[in-house]
């Protein structure tokens, strides 16, 4: 550093010094930003020859890693390729929690032996009310990216660093913690706080991906070019258009920050309709389309419209890679009935008998909890049986708004009501003609509708809102619910006609807790999530779980924990109980009877029991969190105890 920068870093220490004395700074000393943390550090007493550093207890470190898993999992990779950037800089990278405190640090060695002594570590505690004017600290506490250059950091101690800092914020704008480059003050970079504010970026649009799978996900640029990279928008939109979430650069682009964006609908930011959206969406998925904002310009998006949005199903309707099954030559092909059977004898008794109606068209009703695979069996069904050239169309009575669905169903004219299209629309019913209308929680089909539908399967005949003829059509039935409709129609919900018009075999879907092939049923799913070009298999243990969990979310659970478990495997070819989202595992222990490591324990205590007990009884907690990597999950079940009695035991013997 030249003779020009001590000098500039005197005044800035003089300018502090003067500050404490005399409440004044000088001007273009140091930016505003440094001034108000000065002025909060001051409020606080913090003195700035303080010595002591905080550091918070092992155990509590462990509790907060455990709390931020997510962000831990979602920032690694991001923290190992910004150091790849400053490696050899003598700087390191840290990720801190909410309140400040340091969760994770990745530096050169030559740096890391000297940031320790000012416990710039894991478990250090960076907040302003304990550090003063810091990078983490002051980032914190202005929401913004900041910069603390030598002795712009309040405590003297801490002048030999210059940091950059940016916050980390949550999809609806809460903050989760703060990730820094901290280095020499001599070895000082002018964009090590881009990088900063970047990778930050990066680790929040991950954290998207997973928060919203039942909302209408728009990613967009206003150029198309940069959809897909690290520079586009992300707005979430709940299905009543509903503005819930966004990232930087979508708020950047509509103009609002994350206060502004309270009461924002898509209707007050977008010249269109959600329903004309979701309506192009439906015959154009994932296509990057012009979107008009209500401010004037156009933007371009691609836009995902969530799994409970809309009626229909927005992937193919057939997978192409299926081989053709004999009976079926020529269809395009799909999941076949055969296909379910995994060896659970209720499973096969249901497809026996469905196998004997497909051919006469017999209405099927399906029941099952939900998550049990309905949908999934009346895909089958309709491929496996005659139609299974013809379309399938799923419409889901619960989705739909009240006011939409008859419109939805039975379709309109021209100019049937205000917002109606132009040339009108055909209705689902109608688009099934020569397939499948597939009825799903056909329980919530208001009952002024019930009627309508009654009379269509009787006549086979569409009359359209505003329309005075009707169009024939051919089609097969089938419906699903979560809950017994026969009970709807006890209790006057649910017309009786209807009913039994609608059921003409009831199929009753068996929970997976009652299934006797969980584990089959968990290989092809594995299966099919990783694909052809790669075999990954489930460790013992893990398959004991399966058998023993209750799966009170069902197929669509174990989907779920199966697909983290892949994405958590890296390059591994076993998943393994470390590889298990820890929802699940918590499910698992609330719910399972105690486990056999208790007996080993207690065998442990009869042969060591001329020893200290609760000495011993560290030695194998402190070996067991090594061995794991301090991942208090891990260790909690391999010493077969709760995660609360894992930190009860780390605090109680923790050093004063």
């Amino acid at each position: 550093m030249g003779s020009q920068g001590v000098d500039h870093l005197n005044c800035v220490r003089k300018a502090r010094e003067d500050f404490l004395t005399h409440g004044i700074v000088p001007a273009g000393v140091v930016n505003e930003t440094v001034i108000r943390s000065w002025r909060r550090s001051a409020e606080r007493g913090i003195g700035m020859d303080r010595g002591e550093t905080r550091c918070t207890p092992r155990y509590d470190l462990l509790r907060r890693r455990d709390l931020n898993e997510t962000l831990l999992i979602r920032s690694q990779p991001v923290m190992e390729s910004l150091y790849h950037e400053i490696s050899g800089t003598s700087s390191m990278v840290l990720l801190a929690d909410r309140e400040g405190v340091v969760l994770q640090a990745i530096g050169d060695p030559d740096f890391v032996d000297q940031a320790q002594k000012v416990y710039l570590k894991p478990g250090g505690i960076w907040s302003e009310s304990v550090n003063g004017t810091n990078a983490i600290g002051t980032a914190l506490e202005e929401q913004s990216a900041v910069q603390i250059h030598s002795s712009e950091h309040f405590i003297d101690k801490n002048r030999f660093l210059s940091c950059s800092a940016t916050p980390i914020f949550d999809p609806r704008g809460a903050i989760l913690g703060a990730l820094d480059v901290s280095g020499d003050y001599r070895m000082h970079q002018r964009h090590t706080t881009a990088l900063v504010r970047m990778s930050a970026q990066i680790i929040e649009n991950q954290m998207f991906a997973p928060e919203f799978p039942d909302d209408i996900v728009i990613c967009f640029h206003l150029r198309p070019e940069f959809i897909g990279t690290l520079y586009e928008g992300i707005a979430v939109f709940s299905p009543d258009g509903r503005f819930i979430a966004a990232n930087r650069s979508a708020l950047l682009q509509l103009g609002l920050d994350r206060f502004r964006m309270q009461g924002e609908t898509f209707a007050s930011l977008f010249r269109l309709s959600l329903s004309k959206l979701l309506e192009t969406v439906r015959f154009q998925p994932q296509q990057v389309m012009k979107l008009p904002l209500a401010s004037g310009p156009e933007i371009f998006g691609r836009v995902w419209p969530g799994a409970s949005i809309s009626p229909v199903t927005f992937l193919p309707l057939h997978s192409p890679e299926k081989k053709a099954h004999p009976q079926t030559a020529g269809k395009t092909e799909g999941v076949l009935l055969e296909e379910l059977e995994l060896g659970d004898r209720k499973m096969q008794s249901l497809i026996a008998k469905a196998l004997k109606v497909l051919a006469h068209d017999i209405p099927i009703m399906i029941e099952g909890e939900s998550g049990t695979g309905k949908e999934m069996l009346a895909r089958a069904l309709h491929t496996t049986g005659p139609r299974g050239n013809g379309p399938f169309v799923p419409v889901n009575c619960a989705a739909i708004p009240e006011g939409l669905i008859e419109s939805e169903l039975f379709g309109y004219q021209e100019g049937a009501f205000t917002g109606a299209r132009r040339k009108g629309h055909i209705g689902r019913i109608c688009e099934a003609d020569k397939g499948t209308l597939f009825l799903d929680e056909i329980g919530e089909m208001p009952p002024q509708l019930q009627a309508r539908l009654l009379r269509v399967l009787q006549d086979r005949t569409v009359t359209p809102l505003g329309g005075t003829g009707g169009r024939r059509v051919d089609i097969a039935v089938i419906c699903a619910t979560n809950r017994r409709v026969r009970e709807a129609v006890a209790a006057g919900n649910f017309r009786e006609d209807l009913y039994y018009r609608l059921n003409g075999l009831l199929l009753p879907l068996p929970g997976l807790r009652e299934r006797e092939d969980r584990v089959e049923l968990a290989r092809k799913i594995l299966s099919d999530l990783a694909g052809n070009e790669r075999r990954i298999t489930i460790s013992r243990e893990v398959l004991g779980l399966f058998e023993r969990h209750p799966w009170p979310g069902n197929i669509r659970q174990m989907h779920n924990v199966l697909r983290t478990a892949v994405a958590l495997l890296g390059d591994s070819c076993e998943i393994t109980v470390d590889d298990l989202s820890e929802e699940f595992l918590e499910q698992y222990e609330e719910s399972a009877p105690a486990h056999t490591g208790e007996s080993a324990t207690a065998d442990t205590v009869i042969v060591a029991a001329p020893l200290n007990l609760e000495k011993m009884e560290m030695t194998v907690i402190m070996k067991a969190l090594e061995e794991c990597g301090d991942n208090i999950s891990a260790a909690s079940r391999r010493l077969g105890i709760s995660r609360n009695t894992l930190y009860r035991r780390l605090r109680e013997n923790a050093p004063d």
